[in-house]
């Protein structure tokens, strides 16, 4: 009778160590685990582009569109990342709307200047064409939204 006893008591013991492991997770070999839910990371916002990859972008098309050697490449390439990145910085700055347009015209007339500088007279007319068609462009998608969300 006794060790029926003992061994009911062992065998209880057991089942209700189990069923304490089971609820509440002691013993657990792979660390704690809680009910709750864990919430997604919010996805990080993509980085602005530099005024190097911005370039770097828009390159192919100018050099297709003017023919360039490796030289004016180069005058141009240099010329336009450097404006891109003063444009950048004035952004940074959040100057009222007409102060920022007058500086965008003064930097748009010092880089039209320097790559007249830099290019033949033919090429350099072919750039200001493709400087217009290319803020044409713009703002027709730019009305076509418009349109479309009114």
């Amino acid at each position: 009778m006794k060790k029926s006893l003992q061994l009911f008591t062992a065998v209880f013991l057991l089942l209700f160590a189990s069923s304490l492991e089971a609820q509440y997770g002691y013993g657990n070999r792979y660390g704690r685990r809680t009910s709750i839910p864990q919430a997604q990371t919010p996805q990080k916002e993509p980085e602005p582009k530099t005024a190097e990859e911005y370039v770097e972008e828009r390159m192919p098309k100018i050099i297709e569109a003017l023919e360039l050697d490796p030289f004016e490449e180069a005058v141009v390439r240099t010329t336009l990342t450097k404006y891109v990145q003063k444009r950048m910085e004035l952004q940074i700055l959040k100057l009222d709307p007409k102060k920022m347009k007058e500086e965008f015209e003064k930097i748009q007339k010092l880089q039209d200047a320097e790559i007249k500088a830099g290019l033949p007279e033919e090429k350099y007319e072919n750039y200001l064409a493709l400087q217009k068609n290319q803020l044409k462009k713009k703002r027709k998608k730019k009305k076509k939204r418009k349109d479309k969300t009114d």
